[in-house]
């Protein structure tokens, strides 16, 4: 198993630099509330080498198919071929709130999607006739999806992030990977089985396919006991569960399979009555610890372990998770990197 991290853009330069010196195999750069994933990861691309690039994940309603192929393409070409093009289709609120698009058809409305950036990166004008999406769309021939974009002749991975059976099918059939927030290793061994009946449709096997959970990680130093160290994390589980209604927020969805129906509930009772501080003291300990990694390094070690032998290629760090500090920040790679070696499970290719 490789490491990966989620970058935040507050100091995405130094943060991606020390993971590359450390021996880590991707960043990742996601689109929120604070910044987009291609820009942070247009910086990132300058001040680095080797490493690769991620987005993690480029939200499909938020742009056309044709600019998120430019886009792929450029961040490809500007880094020298390390660009890994990571999609999903976002949830009900942000793709209505946000993009004015609405949440219908998502499983249909990504196969086209992807089909079109496929083509696209691919080379060679396209023209697309589908339910959701047509290229042209109003007749007008003479200027077809074209990228021009000079870049390595290797294809560019792409990853799709999912959640339920059958869009974990579709990134079986359709990608080279995927991409997960809040999971576990028994979640994931799990995810992988539907995963499996997509590459079975397309005639794949799981070889090359990257598996890449998003995980926050808190390390408890000094004495500190585990709730100590999961309370560190509240305010980001809050920011997660929290967004639009948690009836039909995905996580909170995970949180109700996994047990935690009832907590869930006051969890939402809270958030709805604008009790934001009730709403963080309701998430349950044991699902914060069950989806995180915290406790002392050796504590992490075995759950990278578990990770690992759930079938996680790529265990990408959420370095924004707990600490708003540069130097927390990179405290936290760090400590990832030792326990990933501690573990017994790291590729050879990812010790420094």
């Amino acid at each position: 198993m490789r490491l990966g991290a989620n970058l935040v853009y507050q100091g995405a330069g130094k943060l991606a630099q020390e993971a590359e010196r450390l021996g880590y195999d991707l960043v990742l750069a996601a689109e929120g509330y604070r910044a987009d994933a291609p820009s942070v990861l247009g910086l990132v691309a300058g001040q680095t080498e080797r490493i690769g690039l991620a987005s993690g994940i480029m939200q499909i309603p938020a742009r056309p198919p044709g600019t998120a192929a430019l886009t792929a393409a450029t961040l490809d070409s500007l880094s020298g071929g390390r660009f890994r093009l990571g999609l999903g289709v976002s949830n009900p609120h942000v793709s209505d709130g946000w993009y004015g698009v609405r949440f219908d058809n998502p499983l249909a409305r990504t196969r086209e999607y992807v089909e079109i950036v496929r083509k696209a990166m691919q080379g060679g004008p396209v023209r697309y006739a589908g339910d959701h999406f047509a290229l042209p769309a109003w007749g007008k021939e003479d200027a077809p999806l074209h990228l021009f974009t000079e870049r390595p002749s290797t294809q560019i991975p792409l990853y799709l992030a999912g959640v339920g059976p059958k869009s974990l099918q579709l990134a079986g059939e359709l990608a080279d990977g995927w991409l997960s927030g809040f999971t576990t290793p028994e979640h994931v061994a799990k995810s992988i089985g539907q995963i499996r009946i997509g590459r079975d449709r397309a005639g794949l096997d799981l070889t090359g396919f990257e598996v890449v959970p998003f995980v926050a990680m808190q390390v408890a130093e000094d004495g500190a006991d585990i709730a100590s160290a999961t309370d560190a994390l509240r305010g980001h589980y809050l920011f997660l569960l929290g967004v639009g209604d948690p009836a039909d927020n995905f996580y909170c969805g995970l949180a109700r399979t996994m047990g935690f129906e009832q907590e869930i509930a006051e969890f939402r009772e809270h958030l709805m009555s604008g009790d934001r501080r009730g709403a963080a003291a309701a998430i349950p300990l044991e699902f914060i610890d069950r989806t995180a990694l915290i406790g002392p390094l050796g504590r992490i070690a075995e759950r990278m372990q578990a990770f690992a032998e759930a079938g996680v290629t790529v265990l990408s760090i959420m370095v924004s998770a707990n600490d708003t500090t540069l130097d927390g920040r990179l405290h936290i790679l760090r400590k990832a990197a030792e326990a990933l070696e501690m573990s017994g499970v790291a590729d050879d290719s990812t010790v420094p």
